[in-house]
This record gives structure tokens, sequence and C-alpha cells, in this order.
């Protein structure tokens, strides 16, 4: 029972630090469209200060858009190949299983001749 708990206990230290890192990640990945948002618009000197910062929210926010899709797309592969990653294990652990059994099988079969063969004589 006690370890049930620690697995419980892992499983929500893990999900605690993966919503984390998700969140500094996104973090980042918000300031970078910031800073792009910026080093575009310095390259357009005409715009007034109210155009400059509408131009940066309407960047930053189409980078956000951009950047949550593709997640979202790497998201979804992440699940296909996980998929059939634990699929393809899975089938290489029964042949795994298979040829020991079968290896076993046979040794067993070799040692119970060796001896029927021995007794014989």
């Amino acid at each position: 029972m006690w370890m049930d708990q620690d697995q419980d206990q892992d499983h929500d230290h893990d999900q605690a630090i993966n919503e984390i890192e998700g969140f500094l990640l996104w973090e980042a990945e918000k300031d970078r469209a910031r800073t792009r948002a910026q080093a575009f618009c310095a390259g357009l000197p005409w715009l007034t200060h109210s155009q400059r910062r509408d131009v940066e929210l309407r960047y930053c926010q189409d980078q956000r858009d951009a950047s949550r899709a593709y997640l979202e797309r790497i998201a979804v592969r992440s699940a296909t190949l996980r998929t059939e990653y634990e699929g393809v294990y899975r089938a290489l652990r029964r042949r795994l299983v298979t040829g020991l059994l079968s290896g076993s099988v046979a040794v067993a079969v070799l040692l119970a001749m060796a001896a029927i063969g021995l007794t014989a004589r």
C-alpha cells in the first residue's frame, strides 16, 4: 500500500515538474515573440508610438498563435509516436520472452535426452 502512495507522489511530482517546465517554456516563447516584435518594429522607424505598440501586440499574438499551433502538432505527433513505440516494444518483449521460453524448453529437452541416454547405458 505504501508503494502505491510513493508511486502516486512520484507521479504528482513528475506532473508538477512538467507543468512548471511547460510554464517556463511558454514564458520564454512569449519573451521570444516580444523580442522579435520589437526587432520587427525597429525596422519600421516611421511608426508612431501607438502604431508601434499595436504592431508589436499583433505580432506577439500572431507568434503565440503560431507557436501554440506548432506545439499542438508536436503533442499529437508525440502521442502517435508513443503509441507506435509502445506497440513495437510490446512485440519485441513478446518475441524475447518467446525466444527465452523456447530456448529453455530446448535446453530442458536436451538435458532430459542426455539423462535418458546416460541411464540407458
